[in-house]
């Protein structure tokens, strides 16, 4: 929020007869957000089988789609939008970049023509508060001219040096913001990073064992010590989920490039649903299913959350389960993981089959 603005105001809509900002943005499942290029017709014509299949699907205008093809996927996305009912689904879009030639004419023309399909529209690049209030306003023109009822939300991508120095502040730009997502191979470019990897940990970011002593007890510096791969992204995805933490919206880890190497994608998705990510993206369609499987509470985790909370009563004070102390504090951490998993259960029959089971065991 700007600092010459009153509190009153932000909430207000930005343009007469836009529909009313969102006073709390909806917990959504979003496990996977699944890209898709919708100038790519064989691509296009596998979406409405993936309806129910994935918690998001974008259609994406931005960095994978050539120049030539640009009007051709905003095209593509709209008569996809207008022939598919999505049901639990949402849909996203990614425009192009807002320094781009095009990211106007996305905006100008999807928000008239399946602005009402239209959930999230996530923008690339963002540098500072600048750059949300710019597209806040214009939606809200364009949400009145097409009488919307509802706001359309936006997602924002750390992608730049600036745009994680001001992290806080696009969280707090407007009421719109749904959530941030980490941009690692832009992020790496811009700030010089010395790795040409999409997403992941480096082998040469690294710690190494102490070297050992002999048997004079002397250092030895000469013998083989392990070393421990560590995660490039660790420092900005901690951020980015404080950042969202504090204005109440919703962070999620960015894309995964290596598609063969699924073990070390389940391993990256998982340390960012440890953070705190509820999401991340996916570039492939197997992807789609380590990712709902990583952002999916375990039924373990879920049974021992439930015990939690059912011993805890009124949640004051403290009580013993299987040797370990629980207090109020593990109570809002295993209320975070039980309504996660209430969430989920609502589209996911598997899961909520898996989660009923526990109740019944």
């Amino acid at each position: 929020m700007s600092g010459s603005q009153s509190p009153k105001d932000f909430f207000r809509p930005l343009a007469v007869g836009a529909p009313t900002p969102l006073t709390e943005i909806p917990a959504r499942p979003s496990r996977a957000i699944h890209f898709f290029d919708p100038s790519n017709l064989k691509m296009a014509a596998k979406i409405p089988d993936m309806v129910g299949t994935v918690d998001v699907l974008l259609g994406n205008l931005e960095d994978a789609v050539k120049a030539d093809n640009k009007v051709a996927a905003r095209e593509g996305l709209v008569k996809i939008a207008t022939e598919t009912s999505f049901g639990p689904t949402q849909l996203w879009t990614r425009i192009n970049s807002l320094d781009s030639p095009w990211a106007l004419d996305d905006l100008t023309t999807l928000v008239p023509a399946i602005g009402d399909k239209l959930d999230v529209i996530m923008v690339p690049k963002v540098q500072g508060a600048e750059d949300i209030h710019y597209v806040d306003r214009l939606l809200a023109q364009l949400e009145a001219k097409a009488g919307l009822t509802r706001p359309i939300l936006v997602h924002a991508i750390l992608e730049t040096a600036r745009g994680v120095a001001n992290v806080e502040e696009i969280c707090g730009a407007s009421p719109r913001m749904q959530g941030l997502s980490l941009g690692p191979a832009d992020l790496a470019a811009d700030r010089r990073m010395k790795t040409t990897r999409v997403g992941g940990g480096h082998p040469g970011y690294l710690v190494r064992q102490d070297p050992p002593k002999n048997e004079l007890d002397v250092t030895d510096y000469d013998a083989a010590r392990a070393t421990y791969q560590q995660d490039l992204w660790h420092y900005t995805i901690a951020r980015m989920v404080d950042a969202c933490a504090m204005h109440g919206i919703y962070p999620y880890y960015g894309p995964f490039g290596d598609i063969a190497d699924v073990v070390a994608c389940e391993d990256q998705f998982r340390n960012a649903f440890l953070l705190g990510c509820v999401g991340t993206w996916s570039l492939h369609p197997k992807q789609i299913a380590i990712a709902n499987r990583v952002f999916s509470p375990s039924v373990e985790d879920v049974a021992h959350a439930r015990r939690v909370a059912a011993a805890m009563g009124d949640g004051t004070g403290a009580v013993m389960l299987d040797g370990k102390m629980e207090d109020d504090a593990s109570l809002k951490q295993c209320l975070v993981m039980v309504e996660l998993a209430e969430q989920l259960a609502a589209i996911d029959p598997e899961l909520k089959k898996a989660y009923d089971a526990i109740e019944e065991a």
